[in-house]
């Protein structure tokens, strides 16, 4: 062996010999038991961040644990599509170009997409072997395969046939950038500094014309729209006002005050403005109190013709602060305060979101939301750690039908046709459907607006209403999250579903338990009849020292590549699991890497000692070693010490306590057998009487230890173990040319 261990000398090396070898593949392994994890699929666009490198070690911790327990173990690898963001990024490559999308059209930029994803797609895959995940590659999915995409199709179809999915004007979340729908799961709340305005609404019916009902808002230019003044029948302030009308200013017009039980009392004066057609809590309460509604925003975020007069066009800024002087001269303004509250954006692009009714597609939440809550709470789902069990029941007991069309160009198109000949003018976002039955003939529905169309898996080869148009298909694109529910099951081919379905366990960040997990759950069960894991382990985030959120953009964020390059992929990945310590966020701290790459060096040169004393004969399964009678007081004594720590190491990984898995097996190398044994085994060897137990032993520890650390330093402890003079006296269940000589660590089951 070397002096020093170098990790760029070895860990692609290595790692070509686990791909040479095939044992990522399990196939044919002679175990019976088999072990998935299902690796949630990142974005085409990503690069590695600590959240993906946090994840990834996790689930290679437990893949390698697990294929070293004897279990066929499988990491089934994949990207998405992400639709948004994919959109996003090949639209900002055109700009460079000074090209649009619409300078392409629609086919042309999904080929632009197309040889983006073949260019850059699979980086970030690339970059998850430099950490080491031993993923079985020769499975690795794309969420817009033609496989995979026939089955999202064939999924709304199912939905639609159930009656759960139906079309309809509701209030959605609209983001004037991206120009889409979006769920209420796809918003982000940043907070930000603004005023609350007290605004005056002056009564109808006062005798002296000036009194008023006052009302506190954070966006005075969505007034124009307003259909009610609502307050809480709780409060005794405005009893007597309700059912009275107010004289809505600048606009004139007459409009009630309401009593509604949502209204907070203790949020400005506790009387608010109800905007039916811009707030999606106030479109609630206009269908319970049957409200007009005012569209006075469009989807690019100008004011429309409904605004009146004088504000037509206008940005939403800039009417704000026309309508804020128009107020202050009509003396409307009892004042303004500071006022500092979260403001909804796009997930993907950061822009100020603009709620507006919209004709989009919902899937019904209820019976699925009953099915998702009921596999927790029998446990046939766990989620780990228990407590954000809450985050998941909360989602459910609250969930809204979902908004699953997107009004983009890249993604999973709807199998909705329409006549072209009766739907003329009909914008992208409002292509009705129809029902068809499971041998996919077309059966005709009329809408209420008079609309006929079908829903069909392929493109009908006749217009069943004017008998003469090449029916056209919707050009709407099902949200992301949508496709990504089938993940568990559509990106597996049919023949495989038994063996590998259900996953065992689901390894994710809290982020994403609703937009994700819980909806994986209720897709699974409804197409499958059986949760798609049985686990579902919620890792901490990674947050920068200030415990604020990583961005790269911001330059806020770590990037695992850079320290991978640096110190080493085992040193990072014992950087980060050091840190996983059970709490809900880890502070990143970069000491815990330079710790990792000490504790390479520590098992390289106590590695080195060893072999420089290996025993003359070694037995490769150590089988008599523990009845040697002339055993030492120090050779008991560190041979119960590595029992001990291989029970205590086993059974935190198997309870997902990594960070306190990987202490145990750090402390027990570094201290009980380096610090102690090792010192010890010195003058024992120079001692005629007990030189050849105690190199056994020395032996019997080292080779024990390597295997207890593997999951966790997968490439030092393989790089050692291929030294190692002996021979395994099995072969290597796996079809290569490595069959028949020694095996390697990673498939090396644990003594």
């Amino acid at each position: 062996m070397e002096k020093t261990y170098d990790p760029k000398q070895t860990e692609g090396k290595i790692y070509q010999l686990w791909l040479k070898s095939g044992c990522f593949n399990p196939e044919k392994l002679k175990a019976k038991k088999t072990f998935t994890i299902l690796l949630p699929p990142p974005n085409v666009t990503g690069s590695l961040h600590m959240g993906h490198a946090l994840n990834a070690t996790i689930i290679d911790i437990l893949i390698r644990f697990k294929r070293m327990q004897g279990f066929k173990a499988r990491c089934l690898p994949g990207t998405d599509h992400a639709g948004i963001a994919t959109q996003n990024a090949v639209e900002k490559e055109l700009r460079k170009k000074g090209v649009s999308r619409f300078d392409l059209g629609r086919e042309k930029f999904i080929e632009a997409v197309w040889e983006w994803k073949e260019k850059y797609g699979n980086i970030i895959l690339d970059q998850l072997k430099k950490i080491g995940l031993s993923a079985d590659w020769s499975r690795t999915r794309f969420t817009m395969d033609p496989e995979y995409s026939e089955a999202v199709k064939k999924t709304f179809i199912h939905y639609y046939e159930k009656g759960l999915i139906y079309r309809g004007e509701r209030v959605v979340n609209w983001c004037p950038r991206c120009q889409t729908s979006l769920s209420d799961l796809e918003i982000e709340y940043q907070e930000e500094k603004s005023h609350l305005w007290f605004i005056k609404y002056p009564l109808k019916n006062s005798a002296d014309k000036k009194e008023c009902i006052i009302v506190a808002t954070t966006r005075p230019e969505t007034m124009l729209g307003d259909a009610a003044v609502a307050v809480n029948p709780k409060d005794k302030r405005y009893q007597n006002l309700v059912g009275q009308k107010v004289i809505l200013p600048i606009k004139n017009r007459e409009i009630p005050i309401i009593a509604d039980r949502v209204i907070d009392l203790n949020f400005g004066t506790g009387a608010v403005k109800v905007t039916p057609a811009h707030d999606l809590s106030d479109s609630e309460i206009a269908e319970r109190h049957h409200l007009s509604s005012y569209k006075i925003i469009d989807g690019k975020a100008r004011m429309t013709k409904e605004a009146g007069p004088g504000f037509e066009n206008l940005s939403v800024s800039t009417a704000r602060e026309k309508i804020v002087e128009e107020l202050k001269n009509q003396n409307l303004i009892e004042k303004t305060e500071d006022y500092t509250h979260n403001v909804a954006r796009c997930y993907r692009c950061q822009s100020k979101i603009e709620p507006l009714p919209s004709q989009q597609w919902f899937l019904k939440m209820e019976g699925l939301a009953r099915a998702a809550e009921k596999a927790v709470r029998s446990k046939k789902t766990r989620i780990i750690p228990q407590k954000f069990e809450k985050t998941y029941f909360n989602w459910l007991k609250n969930v809204k039908d979902w908004c699953i069309s997107r009004q983009i160009w890249w993604g999973h198109t709807l199998p909705v046709y329409f006549c072209k000949n009766e739907q003329e003018g009909i914008s992208n976002f409002q292509f009705p459907i129809s029902k068809q039955n499971e041998n996919l003939k077309l059966k005709i529905k009329n809408s209420s607006a008079g609309e006929k169309f079908v829903v069909s898996l392929k493109k009908p080869k006749q217009c069943p209403f004017c008998r003469k148009c090449k029916m056209e298909q919707s050009a709407d694109v099902l949200d992301t999250w949508f496709s990504s529910a089938l993940w568990p099951f559509a990106e597996l081919p049919r023949k495989d579903l038994k063996k590998l379905y259900p996953s065992a366990v689901l390894v994710t960040a809290r982020d994403i338990i609703n937009l994700w997990v819980g909806r994986m759950i209720f897709s699974g069960l409804e197409f499958l009849k059986q949760e798609p894991f049985a686990q579902t382990f919620i890792h901490p985030n990674v947050l920068n020292k200030e415990g604020k959120r990583m961005s790269k953009s911001l330059g806020t964020g770590v990037d695992p590549l850079l320290l991978i390059d640096n110190f080493g992929a085992d040193a990072t990945r014992f950087g980060i699991i050091w840190q996983t310590m059970g709490g809900q966020d880890v502070r990143w701290d970069e000491t815990a890497i330079l710790a990792g790459k000490k504790f390479c060096n520590k098992i390289w040169n106590a590695s080195r000692f060893v072999l420089e004393n290996k025993p003359s004969r070694i037995n490769a399964d150590f089988s008599g070693l523990m009845r040697i009678k002339n055993l030492t007081t120090t050779d008991k004594k560190i041979l119960k010490q590595l029992e001990a720590a291989q029970k205590s190491v086993a059974d935190d990984i198997e309870k997902f306590r990594f960070g306190h898995a990987l202490r145990a097996a750090h402390d027990f190398f570094w201290h009980q057998f380096c610090d102690v044994y090792i010192e010890k085994s010195k003058s024992q060897i120079a001692d005629s009487k007990t030189e050849k137990t105690t190199k056994n032993i020395l032996f019997f520890v080292l080779s024990a230890s390597l295997k207890m650390l593997h999951p966790f330093m997968p490439f030092v402890t393989e790089e050692i173990y291929q030294k190692l003079p002996m021979k395994s006296r099995r072969k290597v269940g796996t079809p290569t040319k490595t069959s028949g000589k020694k095996e390697l660590l990673i498939i090396n089951k644990i003594i």
